[in-house]
């Protein structure tokens, strides 16, 4: 099941997609917080602007060199923790908003990551009982700024600018992710071509270290990482993010004048 965020001019609204008819099935409520009760009106997906499928409320965490592959691209070995970083809700963007390039960087790049979303308040969550805590999944981008996470002591100049964090364009709900496809291209050139088989530490076990440091709310995000092929993105061009199963998630590059 497909979940999307969208708008057609008035308040945010959430329905399921049909693929068949490309039409979204209206939601009474925000599905994280309530259930999948239908309004039984239908609306285009065409007539529609889709956003990011969910803003949270608290917080999204990011995970460093969780890929080997990539690690080692960046210079560095797999940690024997996962590293843990912070992005605010005002990161988020949904499909087709801009990435606005910041001002004190001259070196951006795109990292096509699978993101998990977070369905009720836990707070050290046993990697067995993990799936009991996700809501879903969505496609993410973890732009960063690459020459401020080399030279700042940490991240957060790096990774938590406004526009940072692109998710979408669907929520997919009862998936089976161990072991799908993410990848990125620019301007449709391929960057980046892993699978979360691949990934250092799984979804369960990330949210099980994570748990152990913060009290998870509903809508939390968890970015699980990026494979190798990370790389630099500039003005006028577009970014996509695929994550097989879920679709892909499209953005615009800018820079404010």
């Amino acid at each position: 099941m497909l979940i999307a965020r969208f708008t057609a001019g008035e308040n945010p609204r959430y329905g399921v997609l049909d693929e068949e008819s490309d039409e979204l099935v209206v939601l009474k409520d925000d599905p994280i917080y309530g259930d999948l009760s239908t309004t039984g009106e239908r609306v285009k997906v065409d007539d529609v602007r889709l956003l990011s499928p969910v803003i949270p409320r608290s917080k999204v965490i990011g995970i460093g060199r969780n890929y080997a592959a990539h690690a080692a691209e960046m210079g560095n070995e797999v940690p024997d923790e996962p590293v843990v970083f912070l992005k605010p809700n005002t990161s988020v963007i949904g499909p087709g908003d801009p990435i606005v390039l910041p001002p004190y960087s001259h070196e951006v790049h795109h990292e096509a990551e699978l993101a998990v979303v977070i369905s009720r308040m836990c707070k050290y969550v046993p990697v067995e009982k993990a799936d009991d805590v996700i809501f879903g999944y969505t496609a993410a981008n973890d732009v960063t700024a690459r020459d401020k996470q080399r030279s700042d002591v940490q991240w957060t100049r790096a990774k938590a600018f406004d526009t940072s964090c692109p998710l979408g364009p669907y929520l997919a709900v009862d998936v089976d992710v161990s072991d799908v496809a993410v990848r990125a291209r620019v301007d449709g050139e391929l960057r980046q071509d892993g699978r979360t088989g691949q990934l250092v530490r799984s979804v369960p076990e990330l949210i099980a270290y994570v748990s152990s440091i913060f009290t998870l709310l509903p809508g939390d995000v968890i970015l699980t990482g990026t494979p190798a092929g990370v790389g630099p993105i500039d003005v006028g061009q577009r970014v996509e993010v695929e994550v097989e199963g879920i679709g892909t998630l499209s953005n615009p590059v800018v820079r404010r004048d």
